[in-house]
């Protein structure tokens, strides 16, 4: 075990002169608490590290001992259904914004153990070892990617802790491995997988604006910017409450405290819509808030994201909600001038595109090692100082997203939410999405996302002129369009996060609800080149309902909405022969 004496320390940087072999990113107790640190640079004789705890104490002189082992989290059946800091060290909810120093990782369970694989079999990398059930989906235990051999032994069906050995291997070099439920992977490290796959698919969210307009692919990547008060992290919360994954990681990464607060009071009391059981039985909070030690805050993100690869790999569709990716790139730029490095555009390390890359290229969807398909989804929030997305993290982020939801405060302040600006976000995924919606209820789906857009697109044009002129002297058709617009927003693209009734909303309900609006608006279309005046179409009593229609209509009542339909060709209909009767008269 080689070890080093402080001679230099600064916040969470110190230097230490070597007396054995260290190597680059090798975890370090340092001091006599044995606070966890990390190697980041190596010259000559002497060590750079960064420590993931408050510093207060330490001196120079004081003793660095290396762990020949690279910085790594503990993963095992335990996760589900707690609190973690960025090391991924269990925290008492009712203390979670305070941490206490040298805090160590301990056995877990027991969790029943069901074997799967048989003593003389041939193990590679990512086998399965067995079932083990705990709170939450059901999860497996598997081979670590990196070892593999011959099983001599597995232990018997029955409950073990975590650490318990359950599996004796081996290997090809004739060394003897016990396997037990938990095993430590470097979190700088992608886990192995043995094919990428293509989007096939969206990650269906619950949320109308970003499943109908901008979808976001299971296995892909989307970004949330948007500047302080547009709702990023109520957006995030809803995501990780509705969204249809079977592992939700949300890992709040130096947010405020009151924030995560908020976040570690409310899910253990949610109950998960899909399967009727609470929220937390499959879901992993990371909290690292502001106020911890800034080293930290950088290696959260690697931490949840190495959980999620986890659970990947055991054949489950996760989804990684990281809020915010601003403040993860704020711990960047800190330790990067304590190093003494030269800063790249606006003070961040000229590493950030590259750091920023490395994180969302570890979403994907894949076959893995045991041949069952799992998928991570990475949802990043971005906080650009004064909601200006041309900042870098928010510049360099959109280099590597394929779905980009932008938040806008003019919509936040007028209490429009979710407050995404349907004419500045985009996906790239949409013709993939063409064909997981013909599947599901909306073979049309192309089209009216394209009539909304385009709507959308005239509402903003014309709202211009209608600062000028007056909406009363434009011409009818261009009232229609405001008119149609208006019932856009507020129908489809408007869904309060706090409503019983609305706040999710299924695949199926949301394809009954653009269909309503899109008949509508189309019969709306036609009565108006018939002579039916914009106000009088407006005035329908049915425009209003359908106004109201996701808060009126639940998933329960969806049959509600083909009468409501009918009802609407009723009524433009009339309005077309009162149309029709009064040219007659006037002849």
């Amino acid at each position: 075990m080689s070890e080093a004496r402080i001679r230099w320390i600064g916040g969470p940087v110190l230097r230490a002169r070597m007396r054995g072999p260290f190597h680059l990113h090798e975890a370090l107790y340092v001091g006599a608490e044995g606070l966890l640190g990390e190697v980041i640079q190596l010259r000559d004789d002497e060590l750079v590290a960064q420590v993931y705890e408050d510093t207060s104490g330490l001196r120079s002189g004081d003793r660095v001992v290396g762990t020949a082992q690279p910085l790594s989290a503990r993963l095992g059946p335990a996760l589900i259904g707690h609190i973690y800091d960025g090391l991924l060290r269990p925290l008492d909810r009712s203390s979670a914004m305070f941490t206490e120093r040298g805090i160590a990782q301990t056995a877990a369970g027991p969790f029943r153990f069901e074997p799967v694989a048989r003593a003389g079999e041939h193990l590679l990398g990512g086998a399965v070892l067995g079932e083990v059930h705990a709170s939450g989906p059901a999860q497996r235990c598997l081979v670590p990617p990196d070892q593999s051999g011959i099983a001599e032994w597995i232990a018997p069906a029955g409950e073990y802790l975590d650490d318990a050995p359950i599996c004796r291997l081996r290997a090809p070099d004739g060394r003897t491995l016990d396997l037990s439920m938990a095993h430590y992977w470097p979190v700088r490290r992608r886990r192995p997988v043995a094919a990428r796959l293509p989007a096939n698919g969206p990650l269906v969210t619950g949320q109308r604006i970003l499943d109908t307009l901008f979808p976001v692919a299971r296995g892909g990547r989307a970004a949330l910017p948007g500047g302080f008060g547009t709702g990023k992290t109520v957006l995030q919360e809803a995501l990780a409450k509705s969204c249809d994954a079977d592992v939700i990681v949300y890992v709040g990464c130096g947010e405020r405290g009151n924030e995560m607060a908020e976040v570690l009071h409310e899910f253990p009391q949610l109950d998960d819509p899909a399967r009727g059981r609470p929220l937390m039985e499959r879901t992993v909070i990371i909290a690292n808030t502001s106020n911890m030690p800034v080293a930290a805050r950088e290696a959260s993100i690697y931490t949840a994201i190495t959980v999620a690869e986890y659970f990947r790999d055991q054949g489950l569709h996760v989804a990684l909600m990281a809020d915010s990716t601003s403040r993860w790139a704020e711990a960047l730029r800190e330790v990067s001038g304590r190093l003494g490095e030269l800063p790249g555009e606006a003070g961040y390390p000229a590493y950030l595109s590259s750091r920023l890359a490395d994180f969302y290229e570890r979403a994907a969807r894949v076959r893995t090692v045991a041949g069952t398909e799992g998928s991570v989804t990475i949802i990043g929030s971005v906080s650009p100082p004064a909601g200006d997305f041309s900042e870098p993290v928010t510049s360099h982020t959109k280099r590597y997203v394929r779905s980009f939801w932008a938040l806008d405060r003019q919509r936040a302040h007028a209490r429009f939410y979710p407050a995404i600006h349907p004419l500045q976000s985009y996906s790239e995924d949409v013709e993939v999405m063409a064909q997981w919606w013909k599947l599901h209820g909306n073979p049309d789906w192309l089209e009216h996302r394209r009539r909304i857009l385009t709507l959308l697109e005239q509402q903003a044009r014309l709202e211009r002129m209608v600062r000028i002129v007056g909406k009363e002297a434009l011409p009818p058709a261009q009232q229609l369009v405001l008119a149609c617009a208006e019932l856009v927003n507020e129908a489809v693209l408007r869904q309060s996060a706090m409503s019983r009734v609305d706040r999710y909303c299924s695949p199926a309900r949301q394809a009954a609800i653009v269909k309503a609006v899109m008949r509508f608006i189309e019969l709306a279309e036609r009565v108006l080149e018939r002579g039916v005046s914009p106000e009088r179409i407006v005035a329908l009593e049915t425009y209003r309902r359908l106004q109201r229609l996701g808060e009126d209509v639940g998933e329960d009542r969806i049959a509600l909405i083909e009468p409501l339909v009918r009802q609407i060709e009723s009524q433009l209909e009339s309005l077309t022969a009162e149309a029709s009767d009064a040219r007659d008269a006037v002849r």
